[in-house]
């Protein structure tokens, strides 16, 4: 491994102790000697137990393979789809829709207003209408109210006319028969008459 081959060359170097160049001899020609196999031996167990790197550089392998090779940066891909959507909306989107919507709204705002000025002129006409209709009925009732006042005073004096005559007619009644009953009053009763016998 990486750790244990880097320190067992420090051990070899301090366990010979003297010379410096005849502790290069005898380390170079005992290579296989029990000493040497129990310092790397050691070195192994020394990076085994103390030395974690080659573990986390295992899960990190691990986790690199599964979260980005395995999945296929999919979160990044995605990510990155929503950046260029936000961007494309920011920059064209919606000034495209703020003008179509400003050249609309103009237009249903002209709209409004000829729609708005139709209805007053209607609504006047209307009112013109009105007012002339009620002066209309105001003027025939007027006009009826004279004629009603004619008739009533012609019939008032035609009822005079009638009255007058009515009463010219009974007075000439009462005093025809005022003279029919003097007459009858002259007369002889009906059981004083003789009868008159007429011999053959």
């Amino acid at each position: 491994m990486n750790g244990g081959g880097s320190e067992t060359p420090l051990v070899c170097e301090a366990a010979p102790g003297g010379g410096g160049g005849g502790g290069k001899k005898k380390d170079s020609g005992t290579a296989g000697s029990p000493a040497h196999l129990i310092i790397k031996d050691l070195g192994e167990i020394h990076s085994r137990l103390l030395d974690h790197r080659p573990v986390i550089q295992g899960e990190t392998r691990y986790f690199v393979k599964e979260f980005e090779e395995k999945r296929g940066l999919r979160e990044m891909r995605v990510l990155e789809n929503l950046k260029n959507m936000i961007h494309e909306t920011n920059e064209h989107t919606l000034p495209t829709c703020r003008e179509t919507m400003q050249d609309n709204l103009n237009q249903v705002l002209q709209r409004l207003q000829a729609a708005t000025d139709l209805v007053c002129r209607l609504q006047q006409r209307e009112q013109e209408r009105k007012k002339m209709h009620n002066d209309h009925l105001i003027a025939s009732e007027k006009q009826h109210m004279l004629q009603r006042e004619g008739f009533m005073k012609e019939q008032q004096s035609k009822r005079a006319e009638v009255d007058k005559e009515h009463r010219q007619a009974m007075e000439r009644l009462e005093a025809r028969y005022a003279g029919l009953a003097r007459a009858l009053a002259r007369r002889p009763a009906f059981g004083e008459l003789e009868p008159t016998v007429t011999k053959r």
